[in-house]
């Protein structure tokens, strides 16, 4: 099964047993070609009584018209498991307000039943990074480079842009995933799951080697990751919903609108 089919298989079997409230609040940040800046990378819906799911904009210049076209007030009151079921999409928009939903589900579930999360846990420090492993990146996440760098260890960054390698030549960045094969530990972005790239990298990767995924946008249930392999999975909750879109269309840092949690494959219980 595909690892999308797998999180629409969680939206079904959780919007079976739960009532799920209605969009309330949706935003999307402008458009701009050739990438989002840093802080207008994230769209967000929040549901009816403040659980919230992100998603990041990572979409190609062409879809410029069409996301402009979108209107935040025809979402508000739909169903948010109509968006999430179409997680799969090719259509890169469609997938963007699905992620979203998806996560927003997840949070209104874990709000319900005081699901515990562990927000003391550092995902990366789980790694226990030192100067002689073989660290494997999957997707250039710019906030952890210096601090793996500082660890001593050799660092591989995995990318499908080729521009990338130009643009930062002090680092190793590679486009072939096989590269991952000699790395002890990889640290995969949650983009991987959004851009389709996550189960193809996980055949790169070995055996023995402890897999991360990490990201602002990773705020689902993570069965299917650690059913792949992957040992830990760290992301965000959002605590205030109406709050965080706030923030997001002031351009303003999130502050404690969102908690980090992190999921361990060892200590994890699964979806109650």
């Amino acid at each position: 099964m595909h690892l999308k089919d797998e999180f629409r298989k969680i939206v079904k079997n959780l919007t079976a047993q739960f009532t799920i409230p209605p969009i309330e609040k949706i935003f999307f940040p402008p458009f701009y070609k050739g990438g989002q800046p840093k802080d207008a990378e994230f769209m967000a819906i929040s549901l009816e009584g403040g659980a919230a799911g992100l998603s990041y904009i990572l979409l190609p210049d062409s879809k410029e018209q069409a996301y402009t076209k979108l209107q935040p007030e025809n979402f508000i009151g739909q169903n948010p498991i109509e968006y999430a079921l179409d997680f799969g999409t090719i259509n890169p928009i469609r997938q963007m307000i699905s992620l979203a939903s998806i996560n927003a589900i997840c949070q209104q579930v874990m709000r319900m039943t005081c699901f515990e999360v562990d927000t003391t846990t550092d995902s990366l420090g789980l790694l226990s990074i030192s100067k002689n492993d073989r660290v494997g990146m999957v997707g250039l996440f710019h906030p952890l480079i210096k601090t793996i760098q500082k660890t001593g260890a050799q660092l591989v960054v995995v990318e499908e842009k080729a521009d990338l390698i130009k643009k930062y030549p002090d680092l190793q960045i590679t486009l072939d995933p096989a590269e991952l094969q000699a790395c002890n530990k990889v640290l995969c972005t949650g983009t991987t799951i959004l851009n389709n790239s996550l189960d193809n990298i996980l055949t790169h990767c070995s055996q023995d080697a402890l897999i991360s995924v990490v990201g602002p946008t990773v705020g689902y249930f993570p069965d299917p990751l650690f059913a792949r392999g992957v040992d830990v999975v760290g992301g965000r909750v959002v605590k205030d919903g109406d709050m965080l879109i706030q923030h997001l269309e002031q351009r303003k840092r999130w502050g404690e609108t969102t908690e980090k949690v992190c999921f361990r494959k060892e200590t994890y219980s699964g979806i109650i």
